[in-house]
């Protein structure tokens, strides 16, 4: 099995988002960090208020952080919303800096949830 460079992975989850969601070839991040973040709701295609918008955005990062010791699944609250303890404080990154650490945390959430069409090798 063939490694795959973070960049082909990359290009792996745009076409993924691409191909499933009807996005631009290249979706931005806040595109993918909401249908993440409606994905691990599980609440599907309806209409959000700008507050459960910004709520999903802070589910999937939490979610997509989680691996990464930032972050543990708590509970669900009444209304099935996921809430996550913080375990650690990010460190302060610029914003390039955090555009790498969220590409990485979504292609490893996609190798997590097996969501490659072609075979990754799986975290240990």
């Amino acid at each position: 099995m063939e490694n795959k460079s973070d960049s082909e992975l990359w290009a792996e989850v745009e076409s993924f988002f691409q191909r499933n969601f009807d996005t631009d070839k290249h979706p931005q991040i806040d595109t993918i960090l909401f249908l993440i973040g409606v994905q691990e709701l599980g609440s599907g295609q309806q209409k959000y208020t700008k507050d459960d918008k910004l709520n999903i955005l802070h589910i999937a990062v939490c979610r997509l952080l989680q691996p990464f010791g930032y972050y543990a699944f708590s509970h669900y609250d009444d209304d099935g919303y996921p809430h996550f303890t913080e375990l650690e404080k990010l460190p302060e990154l610029k914003p390039n800096e955090q555009q790498i650490l969220m590409k990485k945390a979504i292609i490893q959430y996609f190798i997590d949830e097996n969501l490659f069409d072609s075979e990754v090798p799986q975290a240990d």
